[in-house]
């Protein structure tokens, strides 16, 4: 048996601009465990946001075995969260989430030139009056997974030199990180620190998102965590493969002429048409795409599988 349920957005929650992209998301997530579980709790941050550059079209999450009941609600950074719990003894849980997310058009690189000096942004968070700036302060500080050092300060003062427009300075952040760190899945797990990471210069995109964002609040400078997709592109003439695209993290740095501009430093870009957002957060602890606690089940196996499919994509 399974449980769905389904999610829409409010006509007034809609954004504006010219859409550049369209695509069907499907995230299954499986756990398989070697004895019963007798009480499942999770918490499921699976339902992608409506903001200034995207809209969700539809949604919808469905739980096996069925949960006795689920409570929805937006979590303190506005994210949809929704809380299930399965008391029926099992040997496995899939959770399978349904997304079809339009995306409008964002700043360019050519659109990002020219901001002011990294250093206006600073000097202006200490005396922020504007409700938009005032919600750069949630993202200023350490948080649970990005602890400041002077190591992160000196790495990222490489790229914000004295008078530097403030997004030049990111995009140089981004690159540089690029080519600095090499993406390996086994380097790092979820409680390697930000100074390990920095030492080693090995890790996964959660690392290297959260890396970038203690480079930035460390100099003052607000910068959030984004969760969510990115779409992937198979060789040339071979198809597109079921669940072989990924769940992705990235960074959102605060510009006050802009708003929120994302940058990925796992692929070296800006964030353009081909990502899509679950949610945001001051770190990885705050978006977790599912997590939870179970009674029993001893030793599990989980297999995460992503799908996300182009329906209109701009030329």
């Amino acid at each position: 048996m399974s449980q769905s349920q389904s999610q829409s957005q409010s006509p007034a929650q809609l954004p504006d601009g010219a859409a550049c992209a369209r695509y069907s998301v499907v995230h299954e997530t499986r756990y398989s465990y070697a004895q019963p579980v007798t009480l499942s709790q999770q918490y499921l941050h699976l339902t992608p946001r409506t903001f200034a550059w995207q809209r969700t079209e539809s949604q919808s999450v469905t739980v096996t075995p069925a949960p006795d009941g689920g409570v929805e609600r937006l979590d303190y950074f506005g994210n949809i969260g929704r809380h299930v719990e399965i008391t029926a003894p099992h040997t496995a849980l899939l959770v399978r989430a349904e997304s079809v997310v339009t995306l409008f058009a964002r700043p360019t690189l050519a659109q990002i030139t020219g901001t002011a000096a990294w250093e206006g942004l600073r000097e202006q968070m200490l005396n922020a009056r504007d409700p938009l700036t005032q919600e750069g302060w949630r993202f200023l500080f350490a948080s649970p997974h990005v602890q400041f050092s002077q190591a992160l300060n000196d790495y990222a003062y490489r790229s914000f030199t004295p008078g530097r427009p403030l997004l030049e300075a990111a995009l140089d952040l981004t690159r540089r990180i690029f080519e600095d760190f090499e993406f390996d899945a086994e380097a790092t797990d979820i409680s390697t620190p930000l100074e390990q990471v920095l030492k080693g210069r090995r890790g996964v995109c959660q690392d290297f998102a959260q890396l970038m964002i203690g480079c930035l609040r460390g100099i003052g400078l607000p910068a959030r965590y984004m969760s969510g997709y990115i779409l992937t592109h198979p060789p040339p003439g071979q198809p597109r493969m079921i669940g072989a695209d990924a769940s992705h993290a990235w960074v959102s740095v605060y510009c006050p002429e802009l708003g929120w501009i994302d940058f990925d430093p796992t692929n070296r870009c800006l964030v353009q048409g081909e990502h899509v957002t679950l949610g945001w957060g001051r770190d990885f602890s705050d978006v977790t795409p599912m997590r939870g606690t179970v009674l029993g089940g001893g030793e599990q196996e989980l297999q995460v599988n992503v799908t996300m499919t182009p329906l209109v994509q701009a030329a």
